[in-house]
């Protein structure tokens, strides 16, 4: 049965049930990546942002490993999130940093 634009209680239900199993399959190796391997951008690398990789590497040269801590508190970020909002923020929406 079509709503037309109303939500439909059963529908909304049965959604709030499924939320409850959804599973992010990026989140915690991003997550990871970042706090690891951050210094070379591959949690960048890892969710396709390539010339913001490049950029975190080039920071990370300039700054002689200063910059590591930027993708460190990423990583963290990554890991406390929703799975569903890990996926909304960085793999739909493609928000680049933080």
């Amino acid at each position: 049965m079509e709503t037309y634009g109303y939500n439909n209680p059963e529908s909304q239900q049965n959604q709030n049930f499924s939320n409850k199993n959804y599973h992010s399959e990026k989140k915690l190796a991003a997550g990871l990546l970042g706090i690891l391997l951050g210094t070379f951008g591959a949690n960048k690398f890892f969710l396709g942002y390539t010339k913001e990789a490049i950029i975190q590497i080039v920071l990370n040269i300039v700054t002689c490993g200063v910059a590591t801590v930027l993708p460190l508190i990423e990583g963290i970020i990554y890991l406390t999130m929703s799975d569903e909002q890990f996926d909304r923020t960085y793999v739909q929406n493609k928000k680049a940093w933080f």
